[in-house]
């Protein structure tokens, strides 16, 4: 693999002459006023255009700026014709297609594949101005209107779609996304390395058939070059009893002589498949037979070979047959995440091998500061004049401070696109954007939403060791119980607190990404600073759920650390004299968890005075661990067999919509589905009109007959949703009761 290069080392291409752009362009008009005859790179992505660094297009777009390239952006265009895509004319390196911040199918559909009548990503918060797969379809429109221009796909839709992958709402595995969008190369992580070399070695001259050497990337080939050793898959964790695969490579001849002896086929070392994978691998051989072709796989490859062995990942048609190494498949991809350590792997579709290189090297410190601090204007673009764009409404006033997430939740795909290892900026970059906002964003008001990531407190947080962690295959640092090999040290970021809430114009800074919990009790002086000030009131956590069943195939921590967690939030609560309350989220129908569970969680949640407002079930989102159980029924956290651990699935619409309503117990509703679950279940003993009671037994007029406990329509337009990333599962407690509290948010 080429190695890392330093983001903005390279020499800045001819057209940095033009200067930067107050807003990359959308139109013509607007490339003319800058004095542009074309674009070098294109952007397609399925979200508005909003020049602010919490979106995907506008950091790619300003960091290929600042290498010196002309970069248009082509934003939810009409996919019911190419004029849209022709808007900007004929890039002069190539497309770069992505669905947006969100899937375009998460973003499109709720948990029970319902369209959603809203988009937080579009003006107005308007449903439908993207296609399904979006991906796929603005590349077949960009194919149809300049032949062939390269398209590079990229992005969390396209990212998480890199292989054969379970597809939730067609409920099958479907191919690699870079086939069906018939793309040139795929992106996957955060793309910046990637994309930055790309277009340097294209405007250099190179074809992008030839760029198979790049890190986060993956593209087609027709087989394995000289000089790579294949790795069978199954060699490193084998997926069970399976009867051995017929190799139309393999030379049988010596098996077939051996049977006409007298001897068992195969019983002989020298006539075996195995036997063809020798521990030291000597050179592809041929047999005496011109005729036939001998492929060798190899059990193990010495540590100074790995870096030109590939693993052999069961194929398209295998994973699409067989849940068991869909499963096999999972685990494997997971196994090989750790840039320090991660192999490229080979799938085969059809005729076409999809190879994935290993994983993108993270960024480092200077590398982050340096794209955050690029000119955004923090703004949607003059284009949509008036009109709001939730998301934007939202983040304007929040800052990344990090990357990444080594919790490694099972049904979370933050891991998967952004890697274990945490990315930060310096304390310093944080600073000056925070009086950036302060100085220059319109109807600042002082309070700064959010300093956080993917999570709100792991900044600076990483492995002791940077030798163990380029070795380490985990897939979690915190699951079962906290790494010791693991810095837990929050000072750094206790520091970045107090130093942002104290700049003059800054009245408050609030956390608004979820904490961690199992990592703020192993610094009290965390909590203390976040309770005391950072919090408006409510806190959001995330427990997901408090059984062990569901718990262990979520990678949560127990019941246990949360109480610890709010033990110390209410204690630094009350010593600031603020009345503040935890909002636990959780998740419901998640692999792992039985009516049971369900029924446990709900009455924990009564007994704490939780109602929840807004139920979600779980998505199996494309290629999340979880996912793999969903489709598979095993559990890929450990080796996958036939007659491995089975995990109850709760699929179906009825026991999905049996699991919500228990978490809305409290909904009038629901009584008539619980009334009857509990029944069932044995536990007719939690029907009745005390407090000890999870469902009373009289029924309110004119309640009970709405599907899955649905109310009535509001009389008022809705919240706008949160943007997400990609997690979705959430269940979101909004409305609490509490003593002295009045109910709702």
């Amino acid at each position: 693999m080429l190695p890392a290069r330093e983001l903005f080392s390279y020499r800045k291409y001819w057209a940095s002459r033009f200067g930067t752009a107050p807003f990359l362009p959308m139109t013509r008009e607007e490339m003319e006023a800058l004095g542009w005859d074309s674009c070098d790179i294109i952007v397609v992505t399925g979200d508005a255009y909003v020049d602010h660094p919490s979106f995907g297009m506008a950091i790619i777009g300003r960091v290929l700026e600042a290498q010196g390239f002309r970069v248009g952006i082509i934003a939810q265009p009409d996919w019911q014709s190419t004029a849209d895509f022709e808007r900007l004319g004929k890039p002069n390196l190539f497309f770069g297609i992505t669905g947006g911040n969100m899937d375009s199918m998460v973003n499109r559909y709720t948990s029970d594949r319902r369209i959603r009548s809203d988009d937080a990503y579009t003006p107005g918060g308007q449903g439908g101005k993207r296609p399904d797969r979006s991906v796929i379809v603005y590349s077949q429109r960009v194919r149809e209107a300049f032949g062939e221009v390269p398209i590079v796909v990229g992005g969390i839709e396209a990212s998480l779609r890199r292989i054969a992958h379970f597809d939730y709402w067609s409920e099958k595995v479907r191919r690699s996304v870079l086939l069906d969008a018939k793309a040139d190369l795929l992106v996957y992580g955060n793309g910046e390395r990637q994309i930055v070399e790309i277009a340097h070695r294209l405007a250099k001259g190179e074809k992008i058939e030839d760029l198979t050497d790049l890190r986060g990337t993956a593209f087609a080939r027709r087989a394995t070059p000289e000089g790579w050793t294949e790795i069978d898959s199954a060699t490193i964790d084998e997926p069970g009893k399976l009867n051995p695969p017929v190799d139309p490579y393999l030379d049988t001849t010596k098996q077939r002589a051996a049977s006409q002896n007298g001897n068992p086929a195969g019983s002989s070392d020298s006539g075996s498949p195995l036997a063809a994978r020798s521990s030291s691998p000597p050179p592809c051989s041929s047999t005496q037979s011109a005729a036939v072709k001998v492929v060798k796989l190899y059990r193990q490859v010495p540590t100074s070979d790995r870096g030109s062995s590939v693993i052999r990942m069961p194929s398209f048609d295998a994973v699409s047959n067989d849940p068991i190494l869909y499963a096999h498949a999972s685990r494997i991809l997971h196994l090989e995440s750790n840039p320090g350590n991660a192999r490229a792997l080979v799938q085969r579709h059809g005729n076409i091998d999809v190879w994935l290189n290993p994983p993108p090297i993270p960024l480092a410190m200077k590398e982050m500061d340096a794209i955050y601090e690029l000119p955004y204007r923090r703004v949607p673009h003059p284009f949509y004049e008036s009109a709001k764009i939730p998301a934007y409404e939202m983040i304007r006033f929040s800052i990344a401070i990090q990357r990444g997430c080594f919790g490694g939740c099972t049904f979370c795909s933050i891991t998967e696109h952004e890697g274990r290892i945490i990315q930060n900026r310096s304390e310093n970059s944080i600073i000056k954007e925070i009086e950036e906002i302060r100085d220059s964003v319109p109807g600042f008001t002082g309070v700064i939403s959010d300093l956080g990531g993917p999570t709100a407190n792991m900044y600076r947080l990483a492995c002791k060791s940077p030798k163990i962690e380029s070795a380490c295959r985990r897939p979690s640092c915190v699951y079962p119980g906290i790494c010791p090999n693991l810095n837990t040290d929050h000072t750094p970021l206790i520091k970045l607190y107090q130093r942002a809430r104290t700049l003059p114009g800054i009245k408050k800074i609030l956390i608004g990404s979820g904490v961690r919990y199992d990592l703020a009790v192993e610094s009290p002086e965390y909590v203390k600073e976040l309770v005391q000030h950072h919090v408006g009131g409510y806190l959001k956590i995330a427990p997901e759920a408090i059984g062990e069943g569901p718990l262990s195939k979520m990678m949560k921590p127990g019941v246990g650390t949360y109480y610890k967690f709010k033990e110390l939030f209410e204690k630094y609560s009350k010593e600031a004299g603020k009345e503040q309350y935890l909002i636990p989220y959780f998740i419901a129908a998640h692999p792992g968890t039985t009516d049971e569970d369900m029924l446990e969680l709900a009455v924990w949640l009564k007994k704490n005075g939780f109602r929840a407002d807004q139920v979600q079930a779980f998505l199996p989102s494309p290629m999340a661990t979880a996912t793999a159980m969903w489709h598979s029924g095993k559990n890929p956290l450990k080796k996958v067999t036939h007659s491995s651990e089975n995990v109850a699935i709760p699929k179906g619409l009825k026991v999905r919509r049996l699991h919500k309503a228990f978490l809305r117990y409290h909904d009038a509703n629901n009584w008539p589905m619980l009334r009857e679950a509990l029944r069932r279940m044995g536990r007719a003993d939690l029907i009745g009109n005390g407090k000890q009671h999870l469902v009373p037994i009289w029924q309110p007029a004119g309640t009970g007959d709405a599907p899955e406990g649905r109310r009535s329509a509001p009389t008022t337009a809705p919240a706008a949703r949160k943007p997400q990333k990609f997690r979705t599962q959430h269940t979101g407690l909004k409305g609490v009761k509490m003593p002295g509290a009045r109910k709702g948010r």
